[in-house]
């Protein structure tokens, strides 16, 4: 790999300067490698002229939008790092975010104005201007009709700092991901050999772009091939039904979370969906249950199941297309520029088989956390990424994921892994979702209880529940309380907030 970071927007521009970059679903534009890189250098003079240096953040809160990529392109351009903002936290949230990364500039969609205006109320130091993400009359976009043209890209090292993500604050204080361009090049090398992309590839964004996962999964890597990026504003199962049987797209790509695929599966217009130009359907951000992922392999789509981390610039491991149904279960072998390895404890490694925590190396994973010298001292170690989920690891080297750490529970001194629990209850026809947690008992230290969204027009108890998991589960691992719910608590990235079940539920 080169030493020095490239344009990919400007070398396509050059190369294929007619070829579709980026379709824009809500307003419809369509913007050619040529059009791309216009706009890009027009935000990028932008950037320049508000003061923006090689390494200031610009952070940006947006709804999904081909602007989103723009804006990204831009700010490398300039050697800036781009900041990205969760538009689903509140207010005081963002603004320990705001505080810590210290952006010059924000450039915030006018979908959260009101938010936007509680947030402004409490940090200082921030220009702030506001876009629609729609190519409307807005300051941003009247900003680029005055502005200047920056065609070059700053000269860059791979070392130097590209994003910076926030964790998702889950289990207590975010903490600043740093990805750098060398992990950024790494991990679309790993996505083209892995999930076979290339410059016919077109991919379909419909999760929030300022996750790694929909980042990755795959608007930014098709555009360094010189594919195509279909961005999606908000999901809604009967428009990415309908997205993705365009012929005139022709989606190649996309990623989904175990709850996108399954609205998918339930919505009337799947059985007549199209899903024939697809190369890989992948799955990712929390396991996917398996009778999820054969119901999809029946009716013709294999997804390949994904795991990875923004501390990994997403991809660590993958299925590759051949290992489904065969290896449905496994996330799949470690990517090329990544190790992977399963810990017993900080000095011994497993065996084969053997379950402990998953532990990363490579050129995609992060140098650290941003200005938090105790998390790097917490999560490396001789410069392995602890990942905090358990998994194993077989004799061909595929990786299996169990649960994260701390959502394993202990029941009458057994760990009880819920990611298990749950698979099993997902067999059940009367179960839409499922979340297993543990629960205080005065008899057997925990016990689990199962937050169960029911299918339409279901009906569940316990004993149902307690009945089938006889067949297939050790006796200390059913749940013994359930909880009837219409919706599971999730965060920005379709992750179950377990820690709000657990708190509500004791």
């Amino acid at each position: 790999m080169t030493d020095t970071v490239t344009d990919w927007v400007a070398f396509h521009a050059l190369t294929t300067p007619e070829k579709l970059a980026t379709v824009d679903l809500a307003s419809g534009r369509k913007h050619s490698y040529a059009e791309m890189n216009d706009r890009v250098s027009r935000i990028a003079g932008f950037l320049r002229e508000a003061g923006i240096e090689p390494g200031d953040r610009v952070g940006l809160i947006a709804m999904n939008s081909s602007d989103v990529l723009d804006i990204i392109f831009a700010t490398w351009r300039i050697g800036a790092v781009h900041l990205a903002l969760n538009f689903r936290l509140t207010a005081q949230e963002l603004a320990f975010i705001v505080d810590d990364a210290s952006p010059k500039l924000v450039i915030s969609d006018v979908a959260f104005a009101a938010m936007v205006g509680d947030l402004r109320s409490q940090t200082s130091g921030v220009r702030w201007v506001e876009t629609d993400g729609l190519g409307g009359e807005t300051e941003f976009e009247n900003a680029l009709k005055g502005s200047s043209r920056i065609g070059e890209i700053e000269a860059l090292g791979m070392e130097e700092q590209a994003m910076l993500m926030y964790s998702s604050g889950t289990t207590g204080r975010p903490k600043g991901i740093i990805i750098t361009h060398g992990m950024m090049l790494a991990a679309v090398l790993n996505e083209a050999i892995n999930f076979e992309a290339n410059r016919n590839s077109v991919s379909y964004a419909v999760l929030p772009l300022f996750h790694i996962g929909a980042m990755m999964g795959f608007s930014v890597p098709v555009l360094f091939f010189g594919g195509t990026a279909v961005i999606e504003r908000v999901f809604e199962p009967g428009a990415m039904l309908e997205a993705i049987t365009c012929e005139e797209f022709g989606v190649t790509h996309f990623l989904g979370l175990p709850a996108v695929y399954n609205a998918l599966s339930q919505h009337p217009d799947c059985k007549d969906a199209d899903f024939s130009r697809i190369i890989i359907a992948a799955g990712g951000a929390e396991p996917m249950p398996e009778p999820l992922l054969r119901w999809w392999f029946d009716h013709g789509v294999p997804i390949v199941e994904v795991y990875g981390m923004t501390e990994t610039c997403g991809l660590a491991c993958s299925l590759l297309r051949e290992d489904v149904p065969g290896r449905i279960g496994s996330a799949g072998k470690a990517a090329m520029f990544i190790d992977m390895k399963i810990m017993k404890s900080e000095t011994q490694e497993a065996a084969a088989g053997e379950q402990g925590e998953i532990w990363m190396k490579g050129a995609n994973v992060t140098p650290g956390y941003w200005q938090r010298p105790e998390a790097d001292e917490q999560s490396f170690v001789a410069g392995w990424l602890k990942s905090g989920d358990i998994g194993r690891k077989d004799e061909d080297g595929y990786i299996y994921v169990d649960d994260r750490i701390k959502d394993m529970y202990i029941s009458g001194g057994e760990n009880v892994y819920p990611a298990e629990v749950e698979n099993i209850l997902y067999m059940m026809p009367q179960i839409s979702e499922v979340a297993v947690i543990g629960v205080a008992d005065p008899k057997w230290g925990e016990v689990g209880c199962a937050v169960v969204v029911p299918a339409d027009n279901q009906s569940l108890d316990l004993e149902t529940i307690k009945r089938h998991c006889d067949e297939h589960l050790a006796k200390y691992k059913h749940p013994q309380s359930l909880d009837i719910r219409t919706e599971l608590p999730r965060n920005a990235t379709g992750k179950v907030l377990k820690f709000i079940l657990r708190d509500e539920l004791g």
